[in-house]
């Protein structure tokens, strides 16, 4: 029997989930009873049927609940209670006017293309929750307008897991969703926020990023690093390039990278997605590098013949050589790169052990940060 994929169960959006719970509210205002359960359409034309829990209605304003279900994705969203109260607007037919309330974030800053002051609920769920109310309150619209306050209980709490406060966004979550469906592990949904956060520090003006592969190398570099601004730390995970063209096309002039060994040997090969399934490490690179600095034929043997390039780094601690070899490795990094992007910016390599101590630091001469 052919087994299903370990994490392969689909989800649904804030977005879509926001949509939903408006549906079913309008639906209780039209009938005098929120339904238990509404087929809402998404963002890309598909009709999901949503389960609402807490529907309840008072002739002019009606209150439902969808509970967000993540799939197989580790979203800190998973199971949070997506809330739309919809009201009536008597003096404004035909209208709907969004609002956000509790537990929804509060946009503080430019470049996400909202409202500065206005709820982070973004432009394709924003289009889809008023699609699907107009969809159910068509009569009841040409009497009156109708208000659909969002909220999220306990989306303040959520969003401190999240990095909002680098965008921007305060005191609670973001309303998203291009599709309104959550693929697990989505490389699309990651690199695309790469892109956007990337973005962001631009258009708070600030002149460079720091872009790092997970969270211990980019814990290490805010410590190296205290005075910039928190926007200007991205993960860009296995991203580099979509990164890397994001600065290019910002106009972003200082670039930071901080990583170990293995993405960074993946860097300095050329490798522009460095996810572990790509491509493998070059441990003749890694050899060739221990060469540079005096290491014994015996050992970049070993070195070459070793899988991992966490070996490399072994070796080189028991040689005493782990500043020389990473200072070697940082400007290979800086060498490659060098040769896609010739002069677009400044590129700097800070290089943590997986402790994330600091190990060495490669900069070119020009670098100012």
């Amino acid at each position: 029997m052919e087994r299903k994929p370990k994490g392969a169960r689909k989800g649904y959006t804030t977005g879509a989930c926001s949509a939903a719970a408006a549906r079913a509210a309008a639906l209780g205002l039209v009938h005098g009873r929120v339904p238990d359960q509404v087929e809402c359409e998404l963002p890309n034309g598909r009709r999901v049927l949503f389960a609402v829990t807490d529907g309840r209605c008072d002739g002019d304003t009606a209150h439902a609940v969808v509970i967000k279900d993540a799939g197989d994705d580790p979203d800190v969203t998973d199971q949070a209670p997506l809330t739309a109260d919809v009201s009536r607007l008597p003096d404004t037919p035909g209208i709907v006017k969004l609002k956000g309330g509790p537990g929804v974030g509060i946009v503080t800053q430019q470049g996400l293309g909202l409202e500065v002051g206005g709820p982070a609920i973004n432009p394709v769920p924003r289009r889809n929750i008023e699609a699907n109310v107009r969809a159910v309150a068509g009569e009841l619209l040409e009497r009156a307008g109708l208000e659909v306050t969002l909220s999220v209980p306990g989306g303040e709490e959520i969003a401190k897991r999240t990095l909002n406060y680098r965008l921007g966004i305060v005191g609670g979550i973001s309303i998203l969703g291009t599709t309104g469906i959550v693929h697990p592990y989505s490389t699309a949904a990651f690199r695309a926020s790469v892109v956007q956060a990337i973005e962001v520090a631009a258009s708070q003006g600030q002149d460079t990023v720091v872009l790092t592969t997970g969270g211990r190398t980019e814990r290490f570099v805010m410590n190296e690093l205290p005075r910039l601004a928190p926007a200007c730390f991205v993960q860009m995970g296995d991203f580099l390039r979509y990164a890397l063209d994001t600065v290019v096309k910002c106009g972003i002039r200082h670039v930071v990278i901080g990583g170990m060994v293995g993405k960074l040997t993946k860097i300095a090969q050329g490798e522009t997605i460095t996810h572990a399934n790509r491509n493998t490490v070059d441990t003749d690179l890694l050899a060739e590098l221990a060469a540079e600095i005096g290491v014994p034929e015996a050992v970049r043997a070993e070195i070459r013949a070793s899988a991992m390039a966490r070996y490399a780094h072994e070796r080189m601690e028991e040689l005493n050589l782990i500043a020389p070899f990473y200072e070697a490795l940082g400007r290979r990094a800086i060498r490659t790169l060098r040769a896609r992007y010739p002069d677009q910016f400044t590129l700097r390599v800070l290089m943590c052990d997986f402790e994330a101590n600091k190990l060495a630091e490669v900069a070119e001469e020009s670098s100012h940060v």
